[in-house]
């Protein structure tokens, strides 16, 4: 029988019903009594459009307090909460509304122009127009099965079509504890939410704040100003960054220093280019990098406070109630990473083989690549996908990224293989350069660092890099832009 806890916003509005859950730029806040009474409201304003348990809706919205309260409300009735990314097309969007069978569709005023012109398959309603709804006089759950199921949350889909991660309330349970025996919780922490909530590296700030009984800053988007001016006179402690936000931080912090209170930049979305880190040490600024992914539902590696500054690029071990290993089939150091703990999803919503093929024993295969030093780190080097073989050496792209990014005229760097008939293929980088650079004077710099096949065979100059969401570099379609150059 699944192991069972009080429902978790309940309890925490019992402990500390006075306590912020929420705080908005502007200053205003919601409390944990609020935000339990509001979520149960709109939990009973669902029920009377016929949302019950087991079913399945999905959330399509910018990052907002209507957002957080209306997955709380299906928490509240059983329901299981399809998290959907903005940034999709109506016809991505179908894809993973009939595939997760979902029944209704929750979005933002702001967005509901742009949806109403997608001819989605299934009902839309607002925020607005669910709060404007009567009430059903239903039960709402007290009590939450750590193994029942909570939210979906679909991989990228960068082969093939898009995967529905399933997390349990356990999933996001053992997420946040883990998370808590790594970074210690501190009664003045306040975590800082830029991350889009539709992906979990954003969705587990708002369960870590229900489990922890803690205040989060939510920003509906990235802006390095707002963010700076959250640590430097908001009184956040904690920020979820990917690496072009830091940079960005880095760049703005100038010769400043964070106030002691501010305990961790945590660092996600893919290894992180030395020479940003070394900046970031260089101005007090407390990296911690991690490594994780949907199906482990967020971080599950994550360094450590004590060895943040003397283990620079490494994503550190395995949190607590996790394990990691990495294979290796050949004598090169570097494997597939596989990782297991109760965080990691038990599998893909109605994809039974590909699951099957996935996790094993428990183990999930994450197609990553790694290796562990002899202290037991982990240094992730790449996706494997990514991976680039020319002439059958392999390039790490986030490697020679990792070099470039140094140059100080480079702001953004972005590596893919290009297909080559010699080689089979060649690295080639994007660059958004900051000021007079030539592609020749690049490639010369990067011969101090790199052995010659590593280097760049050509250097694009382009004004921006695509990014997902959440600030992640898309190779994908770098990729693409290499193949729309030959035509």
């Amino acid at each position: 029988m699944s192991e069972v806890i009080p429902h978790w916003l309940t309890k925490q509005a019992g402990l500390a019903p006075e306590q912020t859950a929420i705080e908005y730029v502007n200053g205003n806040t919601m409390s944990f009594l609020e935000l339990k009474e509001t979520s149960q409201r709109f939990a009973r304003q669902l029920a009377h459009i016929g949302v019950q348990k087991g079913s399945h809706v999905g959330i399509l919205s910018n990052n907002n307090a209507a957002m957080v309260i209306a997955l709380h409300a299906l928490s509240y009735l059983g329901a299981v909460s399809v998290m959907l990314n903005t940034r999709l097309t109506g016809e991505e969007l179908n894809y993973q509304l009939n595939d997760a069978e979902v029944s209704l569709v929750l979005t933002s005023d702001k967005l509901i122009n742009d949806i109403e012109q997608m001819n989605l398959s299934v009902s839309v309603k607002t925020f607005t127009e669910i709060t404007g709804l009567p009430e059903s006089d239903v039960k709402l759950m007290t009590e939450l099965y750590l193994d029942d199921p909570f939210t979906i949350i679909y991989t990228s889909g960068t082969t093939g079509f898009p995967k529905g991660v399933i997390h349990t309330y356990g999933n996001h349970w053992w997420s946040a504890i883990g998370s808590a025996l790594n970074l210690g919780l501190s009664a003045g922490d306040k975590w800082l939410a830029t991350l889009p909530i539709f992906h979990v590296s954003g969705l587990s700030i708002f369960m870590k704040s229900v489990i922890y009984g803690m205040p989060v800053y939510l920003l509906e988007k990235f802006d390095e100003m707002v963010v700076h001016d959250a640590i430097m006179s908001r009184g956040v402690t904690i920020v979820s960054v990917v690496t072009v936000m830091l940079q960005r931080l880095v760049k703005l912090i100038g010769g400043e220093r964070y106030p002691d209170a501010f305990r961790c930049m945590l660092l996600g979305g893919g290894p992180a280019p030395k020479p940003l880190l070394e900046k970031a040490k260089a101005r007090n600024i407390p990296v911690f990098q991690s490594y994780g992914m949907t199906e482990t539902s967020s971080q599950i590696v994550t360094l450590s406070p004590k060895d943040a500054l003397n283990k620079i690029g490494s994503a550190g071990k395995a949190l607590f109630p996790a394990q990691l290993q990495v294979a290796h089939p050949t004598d090169d150091p570097v494997g597939e990473i596989f990782v297991k703990g109760p965080m990691v999803t038990k599998g893909y919503f109605k994809k039974a083989e590909v699951t099957k093929k996935t996790i094993q024993d428990g183990w999930l295969a994450t197609g990553d690549l790694g290796y562990l030093d002899e202290g037991g780190f982990l240094y992730v080097v790449d996706r494997r996908k990514d991976l680039i073989i020319s002439g059958g050496e392999n390039v790490y792209p986030t490697e020679v990224e990792s070099v470039l990014s140094g140059m100080e005229q480079i702001d953004e760097v972005g590596v893919v293989g290009k297909v080559d008939e010699e080689w089979g293929q060649v690295p080639v980088a994007f660059v958004v350069a900051d000021g007079q650079v030539t592609g020749q004077e690049i490639i010369q710099y990067a011969q101090n660092y790199l052995a010659t096949y590593k280097l760049p065979k050509h250097i694009y100059f382009v004004d921006s890099l695509p990014r997902n969401a959440s600030n992640k570099l898309v190779r994908t379609e770098l990729v693409k832009w290499l193949e729309r150059m030959k035509k």
